[in-house]
Parts: structure tokens; sequence; C-alpha cells
């Protein structure tokens, strides 16, 4: 850590900021550009060859308990190296993150680590945060899904939001079929061996390596034409020239040799319309319809993309031109008075952006005071609120009676004692 570290904040210690993702976390303090350690969101139990998801919604509360508080320790006492103790914590997290999930968690860092106090903050608001701006229309292309709230005047209309099970593990199942049904390997001993007879299955990170180093989206009209190509059972349509192939050397011995087709055309599947006429695209709109309509020309014009697959190449591009071709057929023209989309280009790439959103948070450390959860709050109520009633009491039925209700936290720089 700075040696300056605390000379400005009134001696109080820099928060962590903890963004909890389903495929990596971003860790590091709160104040600085940019997440100090990038690691998979898994555990390695011992005698067990396949890693463990942390961020899993549908196993037991003993289970989920137990695999994150291994999680959470590796994080602070092989990467941050801080003592827990000491520092406030920021936690990233979706909208969509069940009340379960979110308590196991609480009650990892109260009970187990003993930290003073704990934030979860929206990372659609967050990643606005970066941006100095009130309003936005945010989509988070995550792991598992893709996520799109608009955020007006820095409250998130939640009855707007609009999802679909599209993101960098759909990508990953598609991918891995196309890769053992079409490519070739070669070895030392022979050439051009079917990928199952060599080495069976495709591990999900070698998946990943092969997308993001060979795979692009392809703009609009390329987009179209390979769309048509995949729905034509006939075989008329005529399918663009495709990308060249590509060798990827799996380990010393073994070269996949990876069909130029299967570069461009895996990630169609985010802009491909399914049988209810929805894409990723169709999102934004979706989500646009459903808001105020005095809102819907400031959102239009504020679009924020964040999220790992959201690094794709071409991918804001192709969003973008999707978008404004939707807007002119009749189900978005005359719902939608606006014709004007923009993009903001956030500070930080889009996997990191909503982490930087709570460094900024996190750093301003009178609001973090009055906003944070603090142990002695848990401690007595045993439970952890939503960030929509942070600002007012908590209702009376929480306390027991004739207890005066404890403070949700002191102020950092407050005179109370």
């Amino acid at each position: 850590m700075p040696l300056f570290e605390g000379l400005g904040s009134g001696g109080e210690k820099t928060a962590v900021v903890i963004d909890l993702g389903a495929a990596y976390t971003k860790c590091g303090f709160a104040g600085e550009t940019g997440p100090r350690f990038i690691i998979p969101s898994e555990i390695q139990k011992p005698g067990q060859k396949q890693s463990i998801k942390v961020v899993q919604y549908n196993i037991n509360t003993e289970e989920l308990y137990a695999n994150l508080k291994e999680f959470i320790h590796t994080l602070y006492f092989r990467h941050l190296l801080v003592n827990p103790r000491d520092r406030r914590v920021v936690v990233i997290e979706s909208i969509l993150c069940p009340s379960h999930f979110r308590e196991t968690l609480t009650k990892v860092f109260f009970k187990q680590f003993e930290v003073p106090s704990v934030l979860f903050a929206p990372s659609h608001l967050m990643s606005i945060m970066t941006l100095g701006i009130n309003s936005g229309l945010v989509m988070d292309c995550g792991y598992t899904e893709t996520l799109v709230l608009p955020v007006y005047e820095c409250i998130p209309i939640l009855s707007a939001w609009e999802a679909l099970p599209l993101g960098g593990k759909a990508i990953h199942r598609e991918m891995d079929g196309l890769l053992v049904e079409q490519c070739t390997v070669d070895t030392d001993s022979s050439t051009s061996q079917s990928l199952p007879t060599v080495i069976g299955s495709v591990p999900e990170e070698v998946v990943e390596d092969i997308k993001v180093r060979t795979c692009f989206v392809s703009d609009l009209e390329r987009g179209m034409k390979i769309q048509e190509a995949n729905f034509n059972l006939e075989g008329t349509a005529e399918r663009p020239t495709p990308p060249p192939d590509v060798d990827y050397p799996l380990d010393g011995e073994k070269i996949l040799h990876i069909k130029g087709p299967i570069r461009d055309s895996v990630m169609e599947m985010l802009f491909e319309q399914d049988n209810e006429e929805k894409s990723i695209a169709t999102l934004m709109l979706d989500s646009l319809v459903k808001c105020p309509i005095d809102t819907r020309k400031v959102l239009s014009e504020n679009l924020v993309v964040i999220g790992g697959t959201a690094m794709l190449p071409g991918f804001l591009h192709r969003l973008l031109a999707e978008i404004r071709l939707l807007v002119e057929k009749p189900k978005y023209c005359d719902a939608l008075a606006t014709k004007s989309f923009r993009l903001h280009s956030p500070p930080a790439k889009p996997n990191c952006t909503a982490w930087l959103g709570g460094a900024i948070f996190g750093a301003l450390q009178d609001i973090l005071g009055s906003r944070s959860v603090s142990r002695d709050h848990y401690n007595q109520t045993g439970r952890i609120p939503d960030w929509c009633c942070l600002s007012s009491p908590l209702p009376e039925s929480v306390y027991d009676a004739g207890k005066t209700p404890p403070p949700l936290m002191k102020r950092a720089f407050s005179t109370e004692k």
C-alpha cells in the first residue's frame, strides 16, 4: 500500500472493493484507477480435479458459506494482503442476485472476517458513476446473462429491467460444440484427426482463450447474411466469404485447426432473434419502452455497455447498428419518441467499469460511512437491508420492542462519540 495512504482521509484506511462476478472476481482498493487482481471466481478443493465455482445460487447455504469463506480468505491473505478488520468493504452486485446469496456473503464478512462495515452497490449504478452522469441505460453483458437496467437521476428503474441468458457461458457452449464437430487436430504422429479422438472434450478455459484470441463480431450486413445462411435449410442462401482458418497450439505436440466460419458465426447467437423476437439489441429497446416517456430521450442518448462479453472486437459497433435498424420497425417506431442513440466510452475496460465505480464511491468516505451497514447493526438485526432503503430507517418490526434502533453507520467525519 502507498506510504501516504490515510494522510488525507482522517486516518481511516481505504475500503476494499470486490466485484464478485460469475466468471472472474475483481478486487482492489477504493480510490485506485483499476483492480489490483482479476482472478477466476472458483476454488480448488483437495482431492478434486475440477474447480468449484463460487457464485452458485442453487446449492445449500452451508456449502455456499464454506465456499465463500475459503474464497474470501484467499482474496484477503493471498492477494490483497491486508487485515480485514481494518477496512470497510464495498461489494459490487447484480440486481438479480438472490437474497440468500447476499445474506450468506454478508455473514461470511461479518462473522468470519469481522469487517467494520459492508455496502452492497448495484453494478449498473456504479458504472454510470465513472462517467459523472446521473442517467443512463446500462447493459451488463457478462458470463451467465445479459442484463439491461435504466438508471434515471441516480435511481435504478427496477420495473424496467430486461434480461436474457446470453453471455460468455452460452458462447462457450456453442463454440465447444462447433469445435468438436468441425475442427481437426494435428499431432506428431498423424494429421487431420477429429478432435474427440485426440483429447475428448476441450476445457472451458481453452475455449475461452480461443474465443478471446480468434473470434470477432461481424458488421450488420455481413451478420445478416450469416444468419440467413444458418436458417436456410435448403442451402440456397449464400454465406459471405469466411475469415482465414487459424492454427491454435493446444500444447507442445498438438495443433488445433480452427475453421474460419466458426470465428464470426458463433457470435451471431447474441444478435439472432429467438421465438419471442428477443436478442440483446431488443433488450435495450424493450427496457426503454417500459420507462416513463419523459425519461426515454435522456436514457437513449446515454447508453453504457459493461461486462466481459462486451470486449469482443466489433461488439459495440454491431450493437448500435442493430438498435438503429430495429428502431425503424413498427413495434418500436410508434412506441419510442426518440431515434437518437449514443454510446458512452467509460474510462475503464468494460469488465472493470463497475469495479471502478465502486472504487470511486468507496473513496467518498463521508458518504460511504452513512450508506454502509456496520457490524454492530448486523449483529443486532441479523439482516442486511436493500440499497433502496439504506437512506431511510428500517421498519420498527425489525427491532425488539423497547430497544432503540441502532445506527446504520456513523459518518467517517462526524463528531458523534
